[in-house]
């Protein structure tokens, strides 16, 4: 007897598989332009990866860097791509450490850099004094701390530019103030209050003439643990 031939039924087709989800919740390859939202997003789970020791402080610094010069959500995603996602859930983090600093350097003459038809610069691993005097005439001076040492919490720089230029950068996650007057000239302090109360404090006085003096943070840069790097410094 023939069997009457059923009709087939097409088998269930499986779901698409779903791309895993990325520490920053965006799909690989997203082409999507990157907004500041973003972008933010990113920065903020590379400063969580640096705070439980993930990221050294210079990884941290150069994947910062790379977030805020991508175009696209796919450029950020592999720069957390080895970092777990931020958990909602987790113990809230303890509050912010003391700063720890070095003795402080014993009562001296101020640091002084002059530039008088040139340019002075003072720049990388180095103790920063509680007092600095910059002065410029037709000349440029060039401060940056952010891979300075600290010896004490409050740093007062004196700064004077007459047809000339004074410029200063500071970690980003420290606290800056100060005031000046600019007479045919720019005077600029970009002020930033630290969230730590024990955070370093540098003040900006002065003024300029026929110059500038700016004074802002720099994009990026942040003091780690000064007592580990203080102790670098020192071999111990």
């Amino acid at each position: 007897m023939d069997l009457e031939k059923q009709p087939q039924q097409p088998a269930p087709s499986a779901p698409p598989p779903t791309a895993a989800a990325s520490p920053a919740g965006f799909a690989p390859g997203d082409g999507l332009r990157a907004s500041d939202a973003d972008r933010d997003r990113i920065a903020d789970i590379l400063r969580e990866a640096m705070a439980e020791g993930r990221l050294t402080a210079d990884e941290h610094a150069e994947r910062v860097d790379l977030v805020y010069r991508a175009k696209t959500v796919g450029e950020l995603q592999p720069l957390v791509r080895d970092l777990p996602a931020p958990s909602g859930t987790s113990a809230p983090r303890p509050g912010p450490q003391p700063y720890t600093y070095g003795p402080e350097a014993p009562d001296g003459p101020a640091d002084n850099l002059v530039a008088v038809f040139s340019s002075a610069t003072r720049k990388g691993r180095w103790r920063v004094g509680p007092r600095t005097n910059a002065f410029s005439l037709f000349g440029s001076v060039e401060i940056d701390l952010t891979e300075a040492l600290f010896s004490q919490r409050l740093t007062v720089i004196n700064a004077t530019a007459i047809f000339g230029s004074v410029d200063i950068r500071v970690p980003e996650n420290i606290t800056l103030r100060g005031s000046g007057t600019g007479v045919l000239g720019g005077f600029a302090v970009r002020s930033l209050e630290s969230v730590d109360p024990e955070a370093p404090v540098v003040v900006v006085n002065g003024y300029s003439v026929f110059g500038d003096v700016n004074a802002k943070p720099k994009r990026g840069k942040f003091v780690a643990d000064l007592q580990q790097r203080l102790r670098k410094h020192l071999g111990h």
